[in-house]
């Protein structure tokens, strides 16, 4: 397969961008773009390795083309600025003797991804290194720490962290005696635990958090993680510990995560928020991202964009991430089950959040236990790179921390500034099925209209088969002009309009108006309102 790959996940301020031209054998060009703009252009011989020196940070679009008339092989790059933190996540989960790392390398590069969890490496939640240098897992899975230790040098070469999994107040039956005093007990004087499997222990209680601490802190110096994915289960919220204390759980994680970045200040903290608890009390703490994984009451569109918009309120700048396990593609043909990806892909990137989804060589994730994944079809895996190129070729528009939704004072006919329509499709402000689902958010480089094509759905969940998109033909824009001045109009979107092309825009009075192609599942406008000001 001819493909086009950058050599990093990500580069960083005057580094060197290589980019590899894979499975070519003729000459061609290689072009550069940014939001847009042809940057420069590029003879190719080849196979082989492309250089383009330095970028300023920023996102942006690379195509190749042989001349044929045949379409461009596509990819991006991430320059990341000094204080740029992303989070666009993958896992890993085979660490067998002997493992060749190349297909899960690829996939970082190829999805730009910054970080891989490393789920389940430990030899047992409460004993991360207890089993010697290869050993079974908890459940059985066969563990080297050489291929451990051999996975992580190849992702961090290609760009990505290595965040080794680990339960935050999980107990084995092997080690219950030892933790059972700080226990934490239903109304019954039962432990809560994950099934018959662990047991629940006071995360903050000062022996267990002295004990993680040690055990995470080992792990950084004998298998070399770069930090670490902090686990919970989402329960109990509030249980009297075996000892009489009364614990707020919510509060005993703060506390945990306090106590691991004290002992680890240089490691890669990320914190699971199980259903978006406790959200409002950890995203705060000193983490490096905020990361919820998702589940029932969180079953629409609407309410996947709800989680997303809490969490950038509660965590300042820190990057977003969002499990949303596409346990669809288990029921559904491919093709149905790509759809509902799409449209969940088209909500968090739209809202500034990225999900966890892909990782290994060839997988997505379709269930809690990782191990338990699903091999993708060519389809899948053609949409999650045309997906994650997308989104990375519009990073600075996409997840910039001072973006903000401004649909209320904008759209609407009290407003009288922006909006969208279409002859037979209704336009909205929320997630509904048969509408256009339609946001105006204020960026440093103009306003963004978001364009979530909902026509023809049969509903608004995000996990559920969907439709083909609907042509609903081309929409209409009308923006309130400044005086002596044409607005700028580009549009773009992953399906058919990979980067941002001008569209046509005419002043009449007091208002522009600009035609807008389909917009498939998802469509970005940008519109810059006083070009001359911008040039």
């Amino acid at each position: 397969m001819s493909e086009l790959l950058p050599e990093r996940a990500w580069f960083g301020p005057g580094q060197e961008v290589r980019v590899e031209l894979r499975g070519v054998s003729e000459p061609g060009e290689l072009t550069l773009w940014h939001l847009g703009e042809r940057l420069t252009s590029l003879p190719t011989p080849g196979d082989g390795f492309v250089t383009l020196g330095s970028l300023p940070p920023g996102g942006y679009g690379l195509e190749w083309t042989d001349g044929t008339g045949a379409a461009p092989l596509r990819s991006a790059l991430h320059i990341a600025g000094a204080d740029a933190l992303r989070l666009r996540y993958g896992f890993t989960v085979d660490y067998s003797p002997g493992r060749d790392p190349g297909g899960l390398v690829d996939t970082v590069r190829r999805l730009h991804l910054t970080d891989v969890q490393f789920y389940d490496w430990a030899y047992r939640h409460a004993d991360l290194l207890g089993g010697g240098e290869d050993y079974e897992d908890a459940l059985g899975q066969p563990v080297s720490l050489a291929t451990v230790r051999r996975l992580i040098e190849a992702v961090r070469g290609a760009g990505a962290r290595a965040l080794g999994y680990a339960a935050v107040y999980a107990v084995g039956p092997a080690e219950w005696q030892d933790w059972r005093q700080w226990a934490l007990l239903d109304a019954a004087s039962a432990p809560f635990a994950l099934g018959d499997f662990l047991f629940i222990v006071d995360p903050a209680a000062v022996p267990w958090l002295s004990h993680l601490r040690t055990e995470l802190a080992a792990a950084v110096d004998r298998v070399g993680f770069d930090g670490f994915h902090l686990d919970q289960y989402g329960y109990p919220k509030h249980a009297r510990r075996a000892d009489g204390h009364a614990v707020d759980v919510a509060q005993s994680f703060a506390a945990l995560i306090e106590g691991v970045r004290d002992r680890l200040p240089g490691s890669h903290l990320v914190f699971n928020n199980v259903n978006d608890f406790p959200t409002w009390t950890t995203a705060a703490s000193p983490q490096d991202a905020v990361y919820i994984e998702v589940w029932d009451p969180h079953v629409t569109l609407g309410s996947l964009a709800a989680v997303v918009t809490r969490a950038r309120a509660a965590g300042g700048d820190k990057p977003i991430a969002i499990a949303a396990y596409q346990h669809v593609y288990d029921s559904a043909p491919a093709d149905a089950a790509d759809r509902a990806t799409a449209f969940t892909m088209a909500t968090l990137f739209s809202h500034g959040a990225t999900q966890l989804l892909a990782g290994e060589a060839d997988r997505i994730l379709v269930d809690p236990y990782y191990v338990r994944n699903h091999v993708v079809e060519p389809s899948t895996a053609d949409l999650l790179r045309r997906w994650y190129d997308f989104m990375v070729e519009h990073d600075e528009l996409l997840f910039d921390p001072g973006n903000t939704d401004v649909t209320g004072s904008y759209a609407g006919p009290y407003n009288d500034d922006l909006d969208v329509a279409y002859e037979k499709t209704p336009v909205g402000g929320e997630a509904a099925s048969g509408t256009v689902w339609r946001r105006v958010v204020q960026t440093p480089r103009g306003l963004l209209v978001h364009l979530i094509n909902l026509a023809g759905q049969p509903d608004d969940l995000w996990d559920a088969p969907k439709e083909p998109v609907a042509d609903i033909g081309n929409g209409s824009l009308r923006i309130r002009a400044t005086a002596g001045s044409t607005p700028r109009v580009r549009v773009a979107g992953p399906d058919a309009l990979p980067r941002l092309v001008d569209v046509e825009v005419t002043v009449d009075g007091t208002h522009a108006t600009a035609l807008l192609p389909a917009p498939g599942t998802w469509q970005l406008v940008l519109i810059d309102l006083d070009p001359k000001d911008t040039l």
